[in-house]
């Protein structure tokens, strides 16, 4: 599989649109455009997620998560997860680390950079069995019962 978007590549610094407005930031708080091909066979839905890894918490940050995400799909366009834009038909945001269901762009702690990985991953199941209060290690958890095959696409911001 490939992922890519129109706002950043691989290796990039996020851009403000895709920065969160709040906690001493103001960016726009756009979900990001992206796109995947070369899924493999036997794909029935997908799963897009945005994870920090460098957030001081001991167990880093889920920025986003979309679960069930139909097969047929291929791309999300900008703004989707801020509700500017629509998700694909049946597509459901599930709760981040901010609290609640929807995008919530890069807010690194001052002088602190972090990655900014957003991963779409192709599964064996039409849906897993999530609600939007479920969170993203439950999300991955499922996720990896059914994982066919995924890719990243990282950006940074400081």
């Amino acid at each position: 599989m490939r992922i890519s978007s129109n706002n950043f590549n691989d290796g990039d610094k996020l851009p403000q649109r895709q920065v969160f407005n709040g906690m001493g930031y103001s960016g726009d708080n756009l979900s990001p455009h992206l796109a995947w091909d070369d899924v493999p066979e036997g794909t029935k839905s997908f799963v897009v997620t945005c994870y920090d890894p460098d957030a001081p918490t001991g167990s880093g940050w889920w920025h986003w998560v979309v679960a069930n995400i139909p097969a047929d799909a291929r791309e999300i366009p900008e703004g989707a997860g801020s509700g500017k834009a629509e998700l694909p038909a049946g597509a459901l945001q599930t709760r981040t680390d901010f609290g609640e269901p929807g995008y919530g762009g890069a807010a690194p702690p001052p002088n602190r950079s972090h990655r900014y990985i957003f991963t779409v991953y192709a599964l064996d199941v039409e849906q897993i069995d999530v609600t939007a209060d479920n969170s993203g290690a439950l999300i991955g958890f499922h996720v990896f019962q059914h994982k066919l095959a995924s890719a990243a696409i990282t950006a940074k911001f400081q």
